[in-house]
């Protein structure tokens, strides 16, 4: 029992030590800002979103970001859906009884809210600003136009990039597996294309995005706020690659070779994936609820770019993988087929 104890303990203190280092730095680096001056356009607003305003989030502004806005409270709320019912999964082990089918319906099942909101409930969330309801420009557009069209689009071609190519640089790198009884696409688990989908909602439209609009807000504009908004995205991408990496760690059907290597590098080779995606995500379609005489100005975003947008982010994600692994040294093997069932 010693012996099995004492790797997980220095584990622990390594990570805790280069997580206070990164967020000492942080601090440091926020009090030297200088605040923004508040623009003088924007009224007080009192908003019926009592639980996510006492954690004082950085929401978009509901007047001028309705769309954003209203999209990104529902992607808040059903992330306490599905961490909830992730969390009794994992906690009660009933994936002890799970077949091949069942991680699919979970899976699956836990996924298609978010993908069929933009079409069945368009207008995402009924929020109200000093009493008065605000109405989503998503509610009035066609499918194609609305911005959680675009938004559940970019994420569901990173989570199927993610996992049809990045999962073959975990099992070469790292030596991950997954063991668990699952139909496959190339030697990746189909349910975890789903998970991932889910996963990645969270992280970058309420996490991130929520993150990064209070540094770009609160800060007056310069070299020391684009330092910290770039060491931001550091911070985030590996502190997010390693909660994810310890609040999965008892599930036993998804294993490193090395602990201390997939906590400590594995972190930082997952956290790849977000310093592109982080602020990719943040600026995409940033101009979706921009009213004014120069609205020609700004570029209307199709379902087409933002194809070509995750794809993009998606190869240079890829290309940034295989620099560390050439680093390395160590042989990229894929040795998948197209369907199959374990």
């Amino acid at each position: 029992q010693h012996t099995m104890n004492e790797p997980f303990a220095s584990i622990e203190a390594t990570m805790a030590a280069i997580l206070v280092t990164m967020f000492t730095v942080l601090v440091g680096m926020h009090s030297l800002q200088l605040s923004a001056s508040p623009p003088s356009k924007t009224p007080s607003t009192r908003t019926s979103l009592s639980l996510l305003q006492s954690l004082r989030l950085q929401l978009p502004d509901p007047l001028t970001e309705p769309s954003k806005y209203c999209y990104e409270i529902f992607c808040w709320y059903y992330s306490i859906v599905w961490i909830g019912i992730f969390g009794f999964i994992v906690v009660s082990q009933c994936y002890e009884y799970f077949t091949a089918w069942s991680y699919l319906g979970v899976c699956g099942g836990l996924a298609l809210p978010l993908m069929l909101q933009p079409m069945v409930y368009p207008q995402a969330w009924k929020a109200t600003v000093d009493g008065k309801p605000i109405i989503n420009p998503d509610a009035h557009q066609s499918f194609t136009q609305r911005y959680s069209t675009k938004a559940t689009l970019y994420l569901f071609i990173y989570s199927f990039i993610g996992n049809y190519w990045y999962t073959h640089y975990f099992y070469s790198v790292l030596k991950a597996k997954y063991t668990m009884p699952s139909h496959r696409l190339n030697d990746i688990p189909i349910a975890m294309f789903l998970a991932t989908h889910f996963y990645f909602c969270t992280y970058h439209v309420c996490v991130s995005n929520s993150i990064l609009r209070f540094v770009d807000r609160s800060y007056k504009n310069g070299w020391r706020k684009s330092v910290l908004f770039w060491y931001t995205v550091l911070f985030l991408s590996y502190f997010t690659a390693f909660v994810e990496t310890l609040s999965i760690s008892s599930f036993p059907y998804y294993s490193f070779e090395d602990r201390t290597m997939a906590y400590v590098w594995g972190s930082a080779f997952y956290g790849i994936y977000f310093i592109v995606s982080f602020p990719g995500f943040y600026y995409f379609d940033a101009d979706v609820d921009y009213v004014g005489s120069t609205k020609q100005q700004h570029k209307h975003i199709t379902l087409m770019d933002t194809f070509t947008t995750a794809c993009g982010h998606g190869m240079m994600i890829l290309t940034l993988l295989d620099f560390v692994r050439l680093y390395l040294g160590i042989p990229l093997k894929i040795g998948g087929v197209a369907f199959a069932s374990t």
